[in-house]
């Protein structure tokens, strides 16, 4: 496992070759100036309507089974286009599923260190496994010994890995496909790993003796729980300085994997970022940490979002952009002093943030010792912060259509209103 100066290095190596990738967009009143060019949801899509039956561009397919005691028990090598039609919607609904979720949440475009690129590093490996299509049975076993080595689980589980060749498109002036144009080969591997389950026990019905009997359990290949496709497919072209990693939890995501197997550095979670965000603002405004701050904050991460929502890449904070947002959110100056020392300690030099890990933009939550109210975002301004009879409160408007437990109540009498008041 990697120092922390090495990890460090890598991180700014990393950054170096990534500047040259460099672009500014600008929405509302909201300016990404320094946003990394990576694989976004359009080019992700993209590859996924290839795993159809019309559109397959696999070449081959390779699978390993591992028991519970990290022992290869049965593994597939054969054309892909050579399987039975009905096992071939099956792995197309796998393939799909590891390229399924967010960008920066279930999907982590991740960049290979300098040292991994070197001869016998971890992109190099990578690089000679897509090379050989998935024929060399050494690189394939090596592959499977890495996996079973650096995956921890306890429970079975089955490693498929694939090999593809999509010739892309090339794209008109009008933004169609033009498919007779093509000027680029995109070769791939996709790599998911399944758990393997047994089935549950049960009771079914045998049309063959037409009779109730206790049915026959076997094992069950799921929905990966992690997966990667290597190279990146960016800007609709292959970038073999990454990968684009899947973890179905994001709090899961198996960082020593990812570091052992790919030598890259694993992202922050979705929770660390949200967890690390939160403290830089409460560290950050300290006692001006007020209720309505903290609105304005979540209100202008919604708004970012929602300008953003058809745009193919998410929206990412850098520090810049979280001291504006802030900022703008009414953050006193004095308080703002000492945001960037903050930011480090928190967040981390360099961390950037993805705003959609920050809020949620379908509900927001208050909560205190005794009470959890959810609202939608948008009508948070019914919520007002009072002083009511020496207690701070927040009120909240009781007109009709009140339920408790699902049954109707009416609103409060005049008489309680004026009690209220007093």
């Amino acid at each position: 496992m990697r120092t922390n100066f090495q990890r460090n290095q890598a991180a700014k190596a990393a950054k170096i070759r990534r500047s040259k990738r460099i672009k500014t967009q600008a929405y509302c009143s909201f300016t990404i100036n320094e946003k990394e060019s990576n694989m976004n949801k359009k080019e992700i899509a993209e590859i996924k309507r290839q795993f159809t039956q019309d559109n397959c561009a696999i070449t081959r397919i390779c699978g390993c089974f591992v028991d519970g005691e990290k022992q290869k028990k049965a593994e597939v090598k054969e054309a892909f286009l050579s399987l039975p039609e009905e096992e071939m919607f099956k792995y197309f609904d796998i393939f799909k599923k590891s390229l399924s979720g967010t960008i920066g949440r279930t999907l982590m475009p991740m960049e290979f260190p300098v040292e991994a690129e070197g001869e016998g590093g971890t992109q190099e490996f990578l690089m000679n496994l897509k090379r050989s299509g998935l024929t060399d049975d050494e690189l394939l076993e090596s592959f499977y010994d890495k996996v079973i080595e650096f995956y921890d689980s306890d429970e079975c589980y089955y490693i498929i890995l694939i090999h593809g060749v999509y010739d892309v498109p090339g794209r008109g002036s009008d933004n169609l496909d033009m498919f007779d144009a093509s000027d680029e080969v995109y070769e791939h591997i996709l790599c998911c790993i399944c758990p393997v389950t047994l089935s549950k026990a049960a009771l079914c019905y045998s049309e063959e003796t037409q009779t109730i009997q206790n049915r026959t359990r076997d094992w069950v290949v799921e929905m990966p729980e992690v997966g990667f496709l290597f190279p990146l497919f960016r800007d609709r072209s292959a970038d073999v300085h990454g990968l684009l990693y899947y973890a179905k939890k994001p709090e899961q995501m198996h960082t020593d994997f990812i570091d052992q197997m790919f030598g890259c550095e694993p992202p922050m979670s979705p929770g660390n970022q949200k967890d690390s965000f939160n403290a830089l603002v409460e560290e950050t405004l300290q006692e001006d940490c007020s209720y309505d701050t903290v609105v304005n904050i979540h209100e202008k991460l919604n708004e970012w979002i929602e300008a953003q929502k058809d745009e193919p890449d998410p929206v990412v904070l850098t520090r810049s952009e979280v001291r504006r947002l802030l900022e703008e959110s009414g953050a006193p100056d004095d308080k703002m002093a000492a945001f960037d020392e903050t930011y480090s300690t928190t967040a981390g030099e360099d961390q950037s943030l993805t705003a959609s890990n920050l809020t949620n933009a379908k509900r927001m939550e208050i909560k205190t010792n005794e009470v959890v109210i959810h609202i939608a975002p948008e009508r948070a301004d019914i919520l007002t912060p009072q002083m009511v009879n020496g207690r701070r409160c927040l009120v909240i408007p009781m007109d009709d259509g009140v339920e408790v437990n699902g049954i109707r109540v009416h609103s409060a009498s005049p008489v309680r209103e004026e009690e209220t008041e007093d």
